[in-house]
């Protein structure tokens, strides 16, 4: 196995609704929110881990290959080795594998997975984005309040109040892809372009059914954006 390249892909992750995932925080405080989001420590600015696009991407990718439904242990774990083993079609299996890694319970005997080849940094704001929005003195997030409805009585019950960050702002990503001698007839990057469109068409982050987490990725690179828009997942 030798490396042969590793590809930087950078761009802007355009929010095209409100986006919503947690922080975690264990405390509410007063004044504060049911489910804040995710924020920089130093900076208190929002930002997207790495690892929810690359969670997201992987789970989407799994459903697309079928291979989700015939785990050996019956769980919705992540795709492992043994799932392969009992399928007829491991082409998807295999570059799922190769691109976001195997668990540590599975063992490459065969040697034809190797190490991840993907990395998600975490995405910040856009700087010019950011400028824009102190000048203009937007807010960076958003409190959306929501509540059931009794059916019977018209009434509103349990409200609940979610922080997002509000649809157009912008953030910049960053992916990076290796590649090895043993890659070169899988097409990778064609397979890491499927599971971002697949993104665009599904949602990032919580709520994606009541609307939130509609995303849109734009390139840095012309051509590479061309042949992105140019993926049909499905």
């Amino acid at each position: 196995m030798k490396l042969t390249s590793i590809r930087e892909y950078t761009g802007k992750i355009i929010l095209k609704s409100g986006l919503h995932i947690g922080a975690g925080d264990t405390e509410l405080r007063i004044g504060g929110t049911d489910n804040p989001v995710i924020k920089h420590p130093h900076t208190l600015e929002p930002y997207i881990p790495g690892s929810s696009i690359k969670g997201k991407i992987r789970s989407l990718l799994e459903l697309k290959s079928g291979i989700i439904g015939k785990r050996t242990d019956g769980s919705g774990s992540p795709l492992g080795l043994r799932d392969l083993a009992r399928d007829n079609d491991k082409n998807e299996g295999e570059k799922i594998l190769k691109l976001f890694g195997m668990s540590g319970a599975d063992t490459d005997e065969s040697g034809k997975i190797g190490p991840s080849r993907l990395s998600f940094a975490d995405c910040s704001l856009e700087a010019e984005w950011k400028k824009r929005a102190f000048e203009r003195n937007l807010p960076l997030t958003e409190v959306k309040s929501e509540n059931s409805i009794d059916r019977i009585k018209g009434t509103a019950l349990n409200p609940r109040f979610t922080e997002r960050v509000p649809a157009e702002t912008e953030f910049t990503f960053t992916i990076t892809l290796k590649e090895f001698d043993m890659d070169k007839d899988q097409n990778l990057e064609g397979f890491l372009f499927e599971g971002m469109r697949l993104l665009e068409m599904d949602a990032l982050g919580g709520s994606g059914s009541r609307g939130y987490g509609r995303v849109r990725f734009v390139f840095d690179d012309a051509e590479t954006q061309k042949k992105f828009e140019g993926t049909k997942p499905l």
